[in-house]
């Protein structure tokens, strides 16, 4: 069996992507937008190493199979691969024709891959110092490359588009927008935004409700940049962004609290923990807003330790259903008062960001290597089918915590209309 026919099967005969093997064999449709070309032997010891997802995405990774066509493209027709699509026949055949060597060559993973090692020397799951190694690893990548990604806004999240022709800056301020109104920020409250990035609701808080905004994050690199640009907007009397872990954070009686995009990193286990940590922080009467990353329902696994994305992008990143994490909320104590889904925004953020990406391939490639720059590519175009096919989704929460006699100071109807 030509090594190009057995790529073939894995992917899928009826996905239409075409191959190129350094074999010299070729299979698939010929004109094919798509091509995936198998550079060396290694690429080969990749997939005998980690059959599947990891396999394939190591050998991109290293250089040793090519994307040739648009990377979205290709993960949307081969969204489902898996070799246990195979015969034992075929696996049987698929061995003898590949011959030993490739499958006994042992190579290292690609130095992008967070190694299971490093993270057991740090302690148990989402220990601080070990949460602090998985923040590193993701966000200290450069914030120059974070900047052609993400664009003027330097918002990492889910943005909130008001129509399908609004552009990514306008979708993150409605964003920001939208979580303040939800909040209810007005001048003079005080907000605490947790896992806050490089500052944007933080500085949106500060400069368009006068509201007086503390934001924390375990990027030393995010924390460094948000300060930078809340002096350069002149907003330091208002807006402060520190290097610190949420659970450190001494002051009380906040009148709000945003959580965007940080519930992803806390972990099953540690939800009614950080639930109440928050609810603690809040004066009686005070929002919180979580906006997260979720499962489509609570069958799925919350953690996948052999996945790409594990792997090489969010290390021990969890995810849970809403309906889950709601109870979580409601047993500590909030009182849930309203809930959406945008999963098709964030679709559209992360085709946004891939745009970026691939405007700036050069530049981005020239700060962080090549390699780091095909996980960005591939990590971003596999989540844009993700939230497209409902294997993930994007819920906004917002909760009260009520006073002593068990008044929300909800008005009865909301003040703005949610999108």
């Amino acid at each position: 069996m030509a090594l190009a026919t057995i790529f073939e099967k894995i992917v899928g005969s009826k996905s239409n992507v075409s191959f190129l093997a350094y074999d010299g064999s070729k299979a698939g449709p010929d004109g094919s937008d798509i091509t995936i070309e198998v550079k060396s032997p290694i690429a080969v010891a990749y997939l005998a190493q980690a059959p599947g997802e990891l396999g394939l995405a190591r050998a991109y990774v290293s250089g040793h199979i090519d994307v040739h066509g648009d990377m979205y493209t290709l993960l949307d027709r081969m969204w489902n691969i898996t070799t246990n699509d195979l015969t034992l026949a075929e696996k049987v055949d698929a061995v003898r024709s590949l011959g030993v060597k490739p499958l006994m060559m042992r190579v290292p993973p690609p130095p992008q891959e967070m190694r299971q090692s490093t993270l057991a020397r740090l302690g148990s799951r989402h220990a601080k110092q070990r949460d602090a190694e998985a923040i590193h690893h993701h966000y200290d990548v450069s914030n120059r490359f974070y900047e052609w990604v993400l664009g003027p806004s330097m918002a990492y999240t889910c943005a909130v588009y008001p129509t399908q022709d609004s552009t990514l800056e306008e979708a993150q301020f409605a964003k920001f927008d939208l979580v303040a109104k939800k909040l209810d920020l007005k001048p003079g409250m005080r907000l605490l935004d947790v896992g806050c990035g490089w500052g944007g609701m933080v500085m949106h808080a500060a400069k368009h409700y006068g509201v007086k905004a503390l934001g924390v994050t375990l990027s030393k690199q995010q924390a460094e940049w948000a300060q930078a640009a809340i002096k350069e907007a002149g907003l330091e009397d208002l807006a402060e962004v520190r290097f610190m872990d949420y659970r450190d954070v001494p002051e009380t009686g906040f009148d709000a609290v945003s959580s965007i995009g940080l519930t992803e990193h806390i972990g099953a286990a540690n939800v009614p923990a950080y639930f109440s940590f928050l609810y603690g922080k809040l004066r009686p009467g005070g929002r919180i807003l979580n906006h997260c990353i979720t499962r489509p329902t609570g069958k799925e696994k919350t953690f996948n330790k052999g996945g790409f994305i594990n792997r090489y992008v969010f290390p021990d990143g969890e995810l849970e259903s809403v309906g889950w994490l709601v109870r979580q909320m409601e047993d500590l104590g909030f009182e849930i008062r309203h809930e959406e889904n945008l999963r098709e925004h964030y679709a559209k953020t992360l085709r946004a960001w891939c745009d970026n990406l691939d405007a700036n391939w050069e530049d981005a490639v020239q700060e962080v290597g090549m390699g780091t720059a095909r996980v960005w590519a591939l990590y971003m175009a596999g989540c844009i089918v993700g939230f497209e096919r409902n294997k993930v989704q994007l819920h906004q929460v917002l909760g009260v915590k009520l006073d002593e006699s068990g008044n929300s100071g909800m008005p009865l109807r909301p003040s703005i209309t949610w999108p």
